[in-house]
C-alpha cells in the first residue's frame, strides 16, 4: 500500500505535470493578445455608430485622457459628446459584461470540470428574469423615479435562485456534490421560469418589454450603469484571479487536493459564490446574453491549454472584446435599426456549442 508521503510525492509530480509546464503559465504573447484585442474593440466600438468618426481621432481623443499625455484629436464639441457621453459608457459596460459572464463561465467549468458548463447553470438566468418580469409588471419604473428598479430585481432574482439552489443541495449542513449542486439548479430554474411564465400570461400587454430585457441589452444612459456594474466587477475579477491556483489543484482530483491540505467543498463554494455574484451583476445590467461564458472559456483552452493560469484571465480579456464586437455587430448589421446582442453571441455559440457537444460525445 502506498504510503502518504509517496502519495503526496506522486501528486504532487502529478500537479507539476498539469500546471507547472510553459503552457500553465500565462505567457507574456497570449496576455499582449488578450490585452490588444480589448483595446483593438474599444476604439472601433466608440468609433462605430450612425455618425461616423475616423479611428485615428478616436485613438487620439482616449489617449488625450491619460494622464501626462496631451494631444489634440481635432474632435468637434458635438464629436467629443458622442464619444464620451453615448458610445464610450456603452462599450465599457459591453467590456465589463463579457469580462465577468466569460471568466464567471470559466470558474464554473473548472469547479464542475465540464466544458459545457456555464454561469446561467445554477438558475441565475431564470432568477434574473422573473426579477425583471415582476418589476417589469408591477411598473416599479413609475413608481421609483429616481432609479431603474428592474436591475435590481434582476440582480435579487439571480441571487435568490443561486442561494436556493445551493441550499437544495445540502444535506445535513454539509455541501452536496457537484451533480447535486446542478440537479439543483435545473429544478430552481424550472421553477422560476413557471412563475415567470404564469405572470406573463397575466399581463399581456408587458410581452414586448420583457423579452426586450430577455433577448440581451448595452443600452445605457451614461455612466450610471457602469457605476452600478464595477463594483461587482472588482470583486469578481480579483477573486477569480485569486482562485486559478486552487482550480488547477481541483483539476488534478478531489482526492489529491484533499492530499496537498485542501477543502475542494469550500473551494468550490468560494468559487462559485464569486462566479455567482459577478454573473447575476453582469445580467442585472444587460439582460440575458447567451453563450458567452460557455464559448469563451472553451475557445481560450483550446488554443492556450487546459491551465486555470491560463484560462481563467485570458476569458476574461477575450469575453470583455467578444461582446464589445458582437455588439458593434448587432447596432451596426440593421442600421439604424438595433437586434438585441443575445441574438448575435446565439448565432455565434450556438454552432459552437454543437461543436463542442459533438467533441464530447465522440471522446
Amino acid at each position: 500500500m502506498m504510503s502518504s508521503s509517496t502519495g503526496a510525492g506522486v501528486t504532487g509530480d502529478r500537479l507539476a505535470g498539469s500546471t507547472g509546464s510553459g503552457r500553465s503559465r500565462l505567457g507574456g504573447r497570449w496576455l499582449s493578445a488578450g490585452i490588444a484585442s480589448v483595446l483593438i474593440a474599444a476604439v472601433i466600438g466608440v468609433a462605430t455608430g450612425p455618425v461616423p468618426i475616423p479611428i485615428w481621432q478616436v485613438v487620439l481623443e482616449l489617449l488625450d485622457r491619460l494622464p501626462l499625455i496631451d494631444v489634440d484629436s481635432s474632435l468637434s464639441p458635438a464629436d467629443r459628446a458622442i464619444v464620451w457621453d453615448l458610445r464610450a459608457p456603452r462599450v465599457v459596460l459591453g467590456l465589463l459584461v463579457g469580462a465577468l459572464l466569460a471568466g464567471s463561465g470559466a470558474a464554473y467549468q473548472g469547479v464542475f470540470r465540464n466544458p459545457l458548463a456555464d454561469p446561467y447553470l445554477l438558475g441565475i438566468a431564470a432568477g434574473a428574469g422573473l426579477g425583471a418580469t415582476i418589476a417589469i409588471v408591477a411598473r416599479l419604473r413609475d413608481a421609483v423615479g429616481f432609479m431603474d428598479p428592474v436591475p435590481l430585481a434582476a440582480f435579487l432574482g439571480a441571487l435568490l435562485a443561486v442561494a436556493a439552489a445551493g441550499t437544495l443541495s445540502t444535506r445535513r449542513g454539509s455541501t452536496g456534490s457537484p451533480a447535486t449542486l446542478i440537479l439543483a439548479g435545473v429544478a430552481v430554474a424550472n421553477f422560476f421560469t413557471a412563475i415567470q411564465t404564469f405572470i406573463q400570461q397575466q399581463n399581456s400587454e408587458t410581452l414586448q418589454q420583457v423579452f426586450a430585457w430577455i433577448l440581451g441589452r448595452l443600452s445605457t444612459a451614461g455612466w450610471g450603469e457602469v457605476r452600478l456594474l464595477a463594483p461587482y466587477a472588482v470583486i469578481c475579477v480579483v477573486g477569480l484571479l485569486l482562485s486559478v491556483g486552487a482550480l488547477d489543484v481541483l483539476a488534478v482530483g478531489e482526492e489529491e487536493a484533499t492530499t496537498l491540505g485542501l477543502k475542494p467543498r469550500s473551494i468550490r463554494r468560494l468559487v462559485l459564490l464569486v462566479a455567482s455574484l459577478g454573473a447575476a451583476a453582469a445580467v442585472a445590467v444587460s439582460g440575458l446574453i447567451g453563450f458567452v461564458g460557455l464559448v469563451v472559456p472553451h475557445a481560450v483552452r483550446m488554443l492556450a491549454g487546459s491551465s486555470h493560469r491560463r484560462v481563467v484571465p485570458l476569458s476574461l480579456l477575450f469575453g470583455a472584446s467578444f461582446l464589445a464586437l458582437a455588439d458593434v455587430v448587432a447596432r451596426t448589421v440593421r442600421a439604424p435599426a438595433e437586434l438585441p446582442i443575445g441574438v448575435i453571441t446565439a448565432f455565434i455559440g450556438a454552432p459552437f456549442f454543437l461543436l463542442i457537444l459533438r467533441r464530447q460525445t465522440l471522446s
